[in-house]
């Protein structure tokens, strides 16, 4: 990944006022906030949640490159201000957000690696925090190394599934926040469970709460929540 990004994802519910307008007042929210949202950043994707978690509606993934580190205070303030005028019909659940960088454990681009830029989305997203215990960072490199490559091999064995991996150390809760694309959710908790039986599990602090969403392209989102 030649250059960082700042990858944002926000999770939203809508209020009980959004409920109580018409239809046509839905639908006229919703089409503002869409387009307002499309000003978020370089790239901006709508998701449905809801019914795969009952706390959230939706997800707007953003993103920008961020070599400057002035892009993320204007994105920061920006986000605020325009989301701000949402606030009587939608609710912010929660924020997950990080940057990309290169991997200690697997330098170079892997063909499964999921990118904002690429605009042609797959139909499921997965996104959670993720974060390592205490006894993991005080391994040698050579240790983690050993579990990554193990944990690295189980990936590659679905190489229809691609990753986001972000980094949030100091900035979020988490240290990590991991993203996945897939076709197909039966074949991705399969991944998941695979993942689990490795060595590396044992260092596993934190990874929820998951979000499993549906994209959807303007339209089809309008449609759903007008």
């Amino acid at each position: 990944m030649a250059e960082r990004q700042l990858n944002h994802y926000g999770v939203f519910a809508f209020t009980e006022e959004y409920w109580e307008q018409d239809r046509s007042k839905r639908h006229d929210f919703l089409q503002r906030m869409v387009e307002e949202a499309q000003s978020l950043g370089e790239r901006m994707y709508t998701y449905t949640v809801f019914p795969a978690r009952p706390e959230a509606d939706f997800i707007l993934w953003s993103a920008v490159l961020a070599e400057q580190s002035e892009v993320a205070s204007r994105f920061f303030l920006r986000y605020a201000k325009v989301t701000a005028g949402w606030r009587e019909f939608v609710q912010p659940v929660n924020t997950l957000w990080g940057f990309t960088r290169p991997s200690v454990y697997a330098p170079g681009k892997s063909e499964q690696e999921l990118s904002p830029f690429d605009d042609t989305r797959k139909p499921y997203l997965i996104v959670y925090p993720f974060a390592k215990t205490s006894d993991w960072y005080l391994m040698s490199k050579d240790a983690r190394q050993g579990m990554m490559n193990e944990h690295i091999k189980v990936g590659r064995q679905y190489p229809e599934i691609t990753q986001l991996l972000l980094y949030s150390t100091g900035l979020q809760d988490q240290e990590f926040v991991v993203v996945y694309e897939t076709d197909n959710l039966p074949q991705f908790s399969e991944l998941v469970s695979a993942l689990r039986s490795t060595e590396a599990r044992r260092y596993t602090l934190r990874d929820t709460p998951i979000y499993t969403a549906m994209y959807q392209p303007m339209e089809e989102f309008l449609q759903t929540w007008g």
